[in-house]
């Protein structure tokens, strides 16, 4: 194992541990304060839920990058410290991460309006693009890859604001959105050091560390929520590891891997968005149109309807990983084998 590699495997283990100490901490604080999440016609949950724990996740890849930089961890693949610009993408991404983390909590203690959150969330995407977290280039059929110029700042804070709002529609059963967005992580994590992005990976593990130590809490029944903080945060990190550590890259695959990597989220929301306009629903009104609610619908248990949307999640994670690494075929192959297990038990049970 290259020398490098052990920040990695240093920043999930921070993050882990650090959430997984605060988490109960976080949980105590909210009981008391009542901050909670209160049973509604929409929702799952059948007792008051504290929804704070983003804080927990936010703490432990915040102290696991903090540490991991002061360790001299900030590295490029040739194990030399990283260059100004490369450093400067990554607290691009970090920061931008920090605004969307308040912005979610804001919403959580106060109940923020959309446009509020909105507006909000586009400024901070703004100037995330400003430090470097740019999309410069989209692949157009029969161009190839095409250079966005202007197009790449709106283009840009569409994904990232996208993405936050994409996890956050997903965040509606217990351990769903920690689960889906820590597979992600870890597939961008291996993904990126593929590519020699060592420091976008170092992003990915961390909150691939704290999503992942989240479910300890969070996977049914849950005992805390991570709230819109939480899932903002995973979300626009998501979305910024994915511009710095692959579209960055001039290879069309490589552009295309963040999207595939993350197309339960992007298709559930757009999904969502589209049958709401069909019906003539406003897109941000919140409903039970989601695939979870479609799961529960049909029949499946709460925690084989989230086990189910995590094999979707480990499949199309393992086609970006048969297009990175010499043996992501293999990956594939078992992943679609879970798929096809998990397909079979939705229909037994759907009959």
């Amino acid at each position: 194992m290259p020398y490098q590699y052990l920040y990695h495997i240093l920043a999930f283990l921070v993050s882990a541990i650090v959430v997984l100490w605060s988490t109960p901490i976080v949980k105590k604080i909210g009981l008391k304060s009542g901050r909670v999440d209160r049973p509604g016609e929409r929702k799952v949950h059948k007792r008051p839920m504290v929804r704070l724990g983003g804080v927990s996740i936010f703490l432990g890849t915040l102290t696991a990058l903090l540490f991991v930089w002061l360790s001299g961890g900030f590295i490029d693949a040739n194990g030399q410290v990283l260059n100004p610009k490369d450093e400067y993408e990554i607290w691009g991404v970090t920061l931008g991460g920090i605004g969307f983390f308040l912005i979610g909590l804001a919403d959580d203690l106060f109940s923020l309006s959309a446009i509020k959150r909105l507006l909000m969330q586009i400024g901070v995407s703004s100037i995330a693009w400003y430090a470097g977290v740019q999309i410069e280039f989209l692949t157009v059929p029969s161009l190839g890859l095409t250079d966005l110029g202007w197009l790449s700042l709106p283009i840009t804070v569409i994904w990232l604001v996208g993405m936050a709002n994409a996890i956050n529609w997903i965040d509606g059963l217990d351990g769903l959105a920690a689960g889906v967005s820590g597979i992600a992580a870890v597939v961008m994590l291996i993904v990126s050091l593929s590519m020699h992005q060592p420091a976008a990976a170092l992003i990915a593990a961390a909150l691939a560390g704290g999503a992942l130590g989240f479910l300890r809490y969070n996977f049914n029944p849950a005992q805390i929520f991570m709230g819109d903080g939480g899932a903002y945060f995973i979300g626009f990190t998501l979305a910024g590891v994915g511009v710095i550590g692959l579209v960055k890259t001039t290879a069309v695959t490589s552009v295309l891997l963040p999207y595939l990597i993350l197309a339960v989220p992007i298709l559930d929301m757009s999904a969502v968005i589209l049958d709401r306009l069909r019906n003539g629903k406003s897109p941000f009104i919140a409903d039970k149109r989601h695939l979870h609610h479609r799961l529960l619908e049909a029949g499946l248990s709460h925690r084989f309807a989230v086990l189910f949307i995590y094999s979707l999640t480990l499949w199309v994670g393992s086609l970006a990983l048969a297009f990175s690494l010499p043996s992501g075929v293999i990956y594939a192959m078992g992943a679609t084998s879970l798929l096809g297990y998990a397909s079979w038990k939705v229909w037994r049970h759907a009959r």
